[in-house]
């Protein structure tokens, strides 16, 4: 990868993992071309996960030459080692730099920001040296808000998702997996499609677990910055419309959804086992399940179909229960590590 040209080192970096979505990582940089008069001079990477579909040559060509070459570079990787995986060897290149940004901003390349999205995430993290992460406020394409800021998964909540009725949780006293905030606050986890983490909170916590290839990794490094003490902050001021799946072919919120793949249940167990202790993935597995019991003949009765449930049922009990010996054992990147290890998910 080239270095970034001389002159004052910018105080934010962005990156952009691409899977097969160049034209969207190309989108999605001529956006930010704009928040560049906002908020002053940043550089992007943009890591090719190994697409394999010329996704690199047509990035490289397009950015190649002046004003974008000056602030966008290409990390092609030989490797797809998974969302993560893919950030971190973005991340700790430019947390090894010899002036290392103070912010940087984790942006997926089917993200389209409205006008001012960078420069509101800056805003409050900047004002605050206690918040370690700040997040956008994710829209669906149609314009609707999308779930951004997160409660932490736990068994009152796999209940209630096994039950898979709305208006269950309420009922029974558990606060719902989303926050919804009309004004920037507080959050247990914020989204990773449009994340500014603070450097100072990565080289306190580490990176992202490479032990995740996809699914829950985010969620797993915030719950390790809540507990250093760093507060994780929902930005509603900051728009980002998410075109949720375009790498993977599955879905998020109110699209239209395919089913999860085996590796988001290992992340999940993987996520559970990392948090809570193997006790913990016992009673969250138990505690859904204990949902599936409740909620399949109170579905029946309202008339609710059941696709998809026998898959991730089988699933789940096939993947989730019980923990793999690897879950046991973190794979944290410290900020000053050599890139290019490999993943943990990838050494048997």
């Amino acid at each position: 990868m080239t270095q970034p040209a001389p002159g004052p080192a910018p105080r934010l970096a962005i990156v952009i993992v691409n899977y097969r979505t160049a034209d969207l990582a190309i989108a999605c940089v001529e956006a930010l071309a704009a928040e560049r008069e906002r908020v002053g001079a940043f550089d992007v990477i943009i890591v090719d996960g190994n697409s394999g579909d010329g996704s690199a040559e047509k990035l490289t060509a397009r950015f190649a030459q002046a004003p974008w070459s000056d602030w966008v570079r290409i990390l092609p990787l030989d490797f797809n080692g998974g969302f993560g995986w893919a950030n971190n060897q973005a991340m700790l290149r430019l947390l090894q730099r010899e002036t290392p940004p103070e912010y940087i901003h984790l942006l997926n390349p089917d993200c389209e920001i409205e006008p001012g999205a960078v420069e509101a995430l800056l805003a409050v993290i900047e004002r605050d040296p206690g918040i370690g992460a700040v997040a956008s406020q994710l829209l669906e394409p149609d314009g609707r808000i999308a779930g951004s800021a997160f409660r932490f998964p736990s068994p009152g909540r796999e209940f209630v998702r096994g039950v898979g009725l709305g208006g269950v949780g309420e009922r029974i006293g558990i606060k719902p997996s989303v926050v919804e905030r009309r004004d920037a606050g507080p959050a247990e986890w914020i989204t990773g499609a449009s994340v500014m983490f603070r450097s100072a909170a990565l080289r306190q916590t580490g990176l992202f677990d490479d032990g995740f290839f996809l699914y829950f990794e985010e969620v797993e490094l915030m719950h390790r910055m809540t507990r250093a003490g760093w507060a994780l902050w929902t930005v509603p001021a900051s728009r980002v419309m998410h075109i949720g799946g375009a790498s993977t072919g599955v879905a998020s919120g109110a699209q239209v959804q395919r089913p999860h793949p085996p590796y988001r249940y290992d992340s999940r167990r993987r996520y559970f086992v990392r948090a809570n202790g193997v006790m913990g993935l016992a009673l969250a597995n138990l505690a859904w399940l204990a949902g599936k019991v409740v909620g399949w003949p109170l579905r029946l009765l309202r008339g609710k179909g059941d696709a998809g449930v026998p898959r991730e049922f089988s699933m789940t009990i096939r993947l989730c229960f019980g923990a793999r010996r690897e879950d046991l054992h973190p794979s944290i990147p410290q900020w000053d590590e050599p890139p290019g290890r490999m993943p943990a998910w990838s050494v048997k």
